[in-house]
């Protein structure tokens, strides 16, 4: 297959083994342009035949892999960093065809991917052992670090590319084989396109496996799958509890980032601009569709009017359209039924009282029947337990939240089964610091809004946002397993 990276390249093969394959039995799924609503491309639609092929192949290229130099897998990694720089106008036009990333969300992806492909670069060094002291006398304790095996991807459609390299890359790196199963709303800027471009390095064949299907049909046998070692998996809790059991039935290590309901939460002292600022970009970027993206706004009665006001402005601001015009910054749901169910959270937060402020509607495109884009959506006078605001809506809504004192604040923002991101905008530092420490949350932000991925700080959640950690030395740990070797030196003295 070519290295043509457009939406009009030939994507209709799975990559098994460094070959590219069609799916068992020759069928595909369509891919569909959210803005434009045309089929754009076809992919394969895997069989658990071609997943069975995918995980041999991993299985028996993992064991050299793992023994290949420390330099030598930092260096792939790096190949694979400069063809995404060097296609990177490319794969930002594939995620505004695929999921309809706007000019914005395109950079930031291909940005973020660098960053985790940097640091991935630098883990083949970081996978250090230790010596222990032992109790015995004259025993050396050796402890080795070394790679898994195999690792299961499953990543989702919402940001493709920076989820699925956040784990794809650190695991190759670390000497494991990867098998990549991307959504099905995602097939190709989620995994398709991380064939293409590890073509382009020195990466042995069978290193890794990039399987198209729907997840109706694969997922399970992909979750459970006896060769896999660890899956990752970033998606919803409901489907997340269930992979993580599949994935147990093997004792396969479970990463799992899943649901969020975040809390932008706004002190009586907070710099009403500058929070408006941080809110404007942290609930409308990529149309809401981030699971770190602010889900609720949670505003102290003293400036909730001034709040309302300015956000419903900006929001009113913000250009709407296709994906592929340039200045576009809300641009279209993933599809329907993702736009229905959100459209219905409003309609029913608006008949239990809330206000309907601006927004709450879809957006007409020329030439296009039954738009994907929802308008830029802001609800006043809302209470936590409001459809809008206890779900995770996934779309460009604000539900604003009011509240009397920090204690009440904590409480609203804590009322959720989900902990993955949140933030706190305050004057005084040591009042967003208290209301920070009081969250109950994997990552907070301070002056700032919840959407925020850096490749070397630890990510997690806690709650029904998931298990296991991402970035770093934390997402290291949870591919690499060590071994203890001890050496007695001396003759030792045993009981009897």
């Amino acid at each position: 297959m070519s290295t043509d990276l457009s939406i009009d390249a030939d994507w209709s093969a799975q990559y098994i083994d460094g070959e590219w394959v069609a799916a068992g039995d020759d069928e595909t799924i369509a891919v569909e342009d959210p803005s434009t609503r045309e089929v754009v491309a076809e992919v394969p639609s895997a069989t658990e035949g071609d997943v069975d092929d995918a995980y041999e192949a991993a299985a028996a290229a993992q064991e050299e892999w793992a023994e290949a130099p420390p330099a030598q897998r930092s260096a792939v990694i790096q190949q694979f960093l400069q063809a995404l720089r060097e296609h990177d106008e490319a794969v930002a036009d594939l995620l505004a065809h695929e999921i309809g990333g706007s000019a914005i969300m395109g950079e930031t992806s291909v940005q973020i991917a660098s960053d985790h492909a940097g640091e991935a670069a630098t883990l083949p060094r970081r996978m250090k052992g230790e010596h222990a002291e032992s109790n015995i006398p004259g025993k050396e304790n050796i402890v080795e670090r070394g790679p898994k095996g195999v690792v299961t991807v499953i990543s989702p459609w919402n940001f493709p590319l920076n989820l699925s390299a956040r784990a794809v890359l650190p695991a190759i790196a670390a000497g494991n084989s990867v098998v990549l199963k991307p959504s099905t709303n995602s097939p190709i800027t989620g995994g398709l396109l991380f064939a293409k471009l590890f073509e382009e390095t020195d990466l042995p064949e069978g290193v890794l496996n990039v399987v198209t299907g729907r997840g109706s049909e694969i997922g399970d046998r992909v979750a459970s799958h006896p060769e896999s070692d660890v899956v990752s998996f970033t998606g919803s809790t409901s489907v997340g509890k269930h992979v993580a059991g599949l994935a147990g039935e093997n004792l396969a290590v479970a990463a799992m980032e899943l649901g969020g309901n975040n809390a932008h939460v706004v002190a009586s002292d907070a710099d009403v601009d500058r929070a408006v600022d941080a809110a404007t970009f942290g609930s409308f970027v990529h149309q809401g569709q981030v699971c770190i993206s602010i889900n609720r706004h949670v505003v102290h009665e003293d400036i909730y009017d001034e709040y309302v006001e300015k956000l419903t402005k900006r929001a009113e601001e913000l250009a709407v359209g296709s994906a592929h015009e340039p200045d576009t910054v809300v641009g279209p749901i993933i599809d329907e039924s993702q736009r229905d169910e959100m459209l219905g959270y409003v309609e029913e937060t608006v008949d239990a009282g809330a206000t309907l402020e601006t927004g709450g509607e879809t957006a007409d495109l020329d030439g296009v029947d039954d738009s994907l884009i929802v308008r830029p959506t802001v609800l006043s006078g809302v209470t936590n337990d409001m459809a809008a605001a206890c779900n995770e809506h996934f779309g460009p809504i604000a539900p604003v939240i009011p509240f009397s004192d920090v204690d009440e604040a904590v409480e609203i923002a804590n009322d959720t089964e989900y902990g993955l991101s949140g933030a706190v905008h305050a004057g005084d530092l040591s009042v967003a610091k208290e209301i920070a420490g009081r969250m109950e949350t994997g990552n907070v932000h301070i002056n700032d809004q919840p959407i925020n991925d850096e490749a070397h700080v630890p990510f997690s959640g806690v709650g029904a946002s998931g298990v296991g950690e991402y970035n770093s030395d934390a997402f290291l740990q949870e591919i690499t397993e060590t071994k203890w070797i001890s050496v007695q030196h001396e003759p030792r003295e045993y009981p009897f």
